[in-house]
């Protein structure tokens, strides 16, 4: 498997963190690709041999789907040669851009043809099937953001954006109280529209983003002992540390190593 982190284009950046692209070209391989959480929902575009099945909710999807948060593990199950493009989208995006209740697609899925004309995803997934490089698909998906960020963008919820911003440069270790002060809100209107916004109270974004700095840390293995781990990304204890990665991975994380 080939696979790319490709950072987006400047006209984007607002809304899209990063575009990653996985491509085999096997067509005897059976391929299981696990996500865990990540505070990102996003935009995919898949081009299979046979399908694409998402596990554990065996559902089939389309060419081109809009997913949620990811809270509980899940596996992409594709049998033979496979095209992946996802971008990954900043959460306070999703009501904004797409009319919906963000909640209503955590660990879910969102067909586009619920929003856009069932021409319009059609000829959507024509051309990005007709593209002949991985550049032309990439172009055309920016298009289509592009077109929602003109006609939305005013509509974006400021304050949130900073807040959704501000968690992750501080790898969720920053208190909300603080955040919800800074944004010069009361915490309850912070919660409200936060959870409006993104489908997470803040609360859950945070350990999310702090449990993703932990992740990459051990699989990266940058670190001397577990400890390090635990202090450097904040958990109060070993204990914390293993009851928060083990609820996102199903795994602990001296399993997760192996």
């Amino acid at each position: 498997m080939n696979f790319q982190s490709i950072m987006p284009d400047k006209s984007i950046s607002l809304f899209v963190k990063n575009i990653w692209v996985f491509e085999s070209k096997d067509r005897n391989l059976k391929t299981s690709l696990p996500f865990f959480a990540d505070g990102y929902p996003g935009v995919m575009f898949q081009q299979t041999d046979n399908s694409l099945i998402v596990r554990p909710h065996d559902k089939k999807m389309p060419d081109v789907f809009l997913y949620g948060q990811t809270i509980k593990p899940i596996e992409l199950e594709i049998s033979g040669a496979y095209l992946l493009i996802i971008f990954q989208l900043y959460p306070f995006v999703l009501r904004t851009f797409f009319n919906l209740v963000p909640q209503s697609i955590n660990d879910n899925c969102y067909y586009l043809d619920d929003m856009m004309a069932d021409d319009g995803v059609m000829a959507l997934a024509n051309e990005l099937q007709a593209s002949d490089s991985i550049e032309d698909k990439i172009e055309v998906i920016t298009s289509l953001l592009l077109s929602f960020l003109e006609r939305k963008k005013q509509d974006l919820d400021d304050k949130i954006r900073e807040a959704v911003i501000r968690i992750i440069r501080t790898k969720g270790q920053e208190s909300i109280l603080a955040i919800a002060a800074i944004c010069n809100l009361t915490m309850r209107t912070f919660e409200r529209r936060f959870r409006n916004e993104t489908g997470l109270s803040p609360k859950q974004f945070s350990q999310i983003i702090q449990f993703q700095a932990s992740m990459e840390q051990l699989t990266v293995k940058d670190y001397s002992k577990l400890s390090d781990i635990v202090y450097q990304n904040g958990f109060a204890d070993q204990s914390h540390f293993i009851r928060v990665f083990k609820a996102f991975t199903g795994k602990t994380p001296k399993a997760f190593k192996k």
